[in-house]
């Protein structure tokens, strides 16, 4: 009885792959592959992998040659092993730290895949083409880069003498089908009279900053609350790298340019702010505020451009006031402290906090207001807080989003505005 043939192994199907790939560029004209239909590429391509895999000695299920058909068109069309990850819209992060390990973050949490690139030059092969894609460049002279795919999601890549352990890539995923209001409310990321609330600053053209740390939500939450702006305003929008998915339709995009080989040509969030109020805009959105930008941001926010979103790293409401005055102060003006703080002070209206907590949900977990100035301090209070009760044995945050009790002073300005929101929201519920 003969005898079955083997299952094939890893290394028999990397090597396979890598040959059937080699003969395939050989076959295809890959300079024209972009002037004829995708579909038909994918036939023609689909018709020279069968008759190239009939023809190897490795035995191969069916199964098998699919799959190596998908990771051959991947290697042409795609970026490779990272395109199942790509197709999979509960992935928010691929982290790549080098040719054998791929990280992925899913509902907040990190988990390892089992996918690996050959080896670093093919990593490199990956980076290079994401970064050609939009004209720009990675290699010992400039061994870092920020780019963009084409659905929108954010790349980093920096690569050796810099990365010790070999190239590493890490893209930060944004959803074709950006999260609603509903959606965060059904996540229980805050409550509805929170929605009600913060629905209500942004129609009553209050100065809003979002605080939160690395990847706590902090893009997704603004992209949330400017979808509560009129389509009869202007808005500009300012950004490191283009995120924000807007849906008005009078939106002008502005994106920071990195420096070219030589160092020139770099043009920063300052330059596009100050442009920006050339342009007459409404409302100017600042994806994330993160040095002397802060000044001409506040200045704008106190002359007429009220209404405005922009995000912060910080831990804590009061800490993304203290980290917006040293960012002032960076500005080499020479501001004295107390004109700094007052300046912010009658800038900001509200910051919201968001949070991504232990077990990965991201929460909104302070709705603060800023009263104004006591002596030398920007005084703050806080509307509606998350008040954390404990952790199950599975892990969960338990806790509850209440308000404190505090009627904020700018709900005057949401009356004038035409926005009736019963005070009863505002009461501590009562403790059974």
């Amino acid at each position: 009885m003969p005898s079955l043939p083997s299952p094939i192994t890893r290394t028999d199907f990397g090597a396979v792959k890598t040959a059937i790939h080699r003969r395939l560029i050989q076959k295809l004209n890959l300079d024209k592959l972009t002037e004829v239909n995708r579909e038909e590429v994918r036939r023609e391509v689909g018709q020279i992998l069968e008759a190239l895999v009939v023809g190897e000695s490795t035995p191969m299920n069916l199964q098998e040659r699919e799959r190596l058909a998908q990771e051959v068109l991947d290697e042409v069309f795609g970026l490779g092993p990272l395109e199942p990850l790509l197709a999979d819209p509960t992935v928010s992060d691929i982290l790549v730290n080098g040719h054998k390990r791929v990280y992925i973050e899913r509902r907040g949490m990190l988990e390892q895949t089992n996918i690996q690139f050959r080896d670093d030059a093919h990593l490199m092969a990956i980076i290079d083409r994401i970064v050609s894609a939009i004209g720009r460049r990675v290699d010992e002279s400039s061994p870092m880069v920020d780019a963009r795919l084409a659905d929108g999601s954010r790349v980093n890549a920096i690569i050796p003498p810099l990365a010790v352990d070999g190239p590493s890539l890490s893209i930060r995923r944004f959803g074709r089908d950006p999260l609603q209001a509903e959606d965060l409310i059904r996540n229980n990321s805050l409550t509805t009279p929170m929605m009600d609330l913060l629905r209500g600053c942004v129609k009553a053209r209050l100065n809003i900053l979002v605080s939160g740390g690395t990847g706590a939500g902090k893009t997704t939450f603004l992209n949330v609350l400017s979808s509560n702006i009129s389509d009869r305003e202007r808005i500009v929008t300012i950004e490191d790298a283009a995120e924000l998915q807007l849906h008005q339709d009078h939106v002008v995009r502005l994106e920071t340019r990195p420096p070219n080989i030589e160092g020139k040509g770099a043009v920063a969030q300052r330059q596009l702010m100050i442009n920006s109020l050339r342009m007459r805009p409404d409302r100017i959105i600042m994806g994330e505020v993160r040095g002397e930008e802060a000044l001409d941001m506040l200045q704008a926010m106190n002359t007429g451009h009220d209404g405005s979103l922009t995000t912060i790293h910080a831990n804590s409401p009061r800490d993304a006031i203290s980290r917006l005055e040293t960012m002032v102060a960076m500005s080499d003006l020479n501001i004295p402290e107390r004109a700094i703080r007052n300046q912010i002070a009658a800038a900001i209206d509200v910051v919201v906090q968001v949070s991504r907590l232990s077990d990965g949900t991201r929460k909104i977990i302070s709705i603060a207001e800023v009263t104004g100035m006591e002596g030398e301090i920007v005084t703050m209070q806080e509307i509606f807080i998350f008040r954390k009760r404990g952790i199950r044995e599975t892990g969960e945050v338990l806790g509850d989003f209440v308000p404190s009790g505090i009627r904020p002073k700018f709900s005057e300005r949401l009356l004038v505005s035409g926005i009736a929101l019963p005070m009863s929201m505002f009461e501590v519920p009562m403790q059974r």
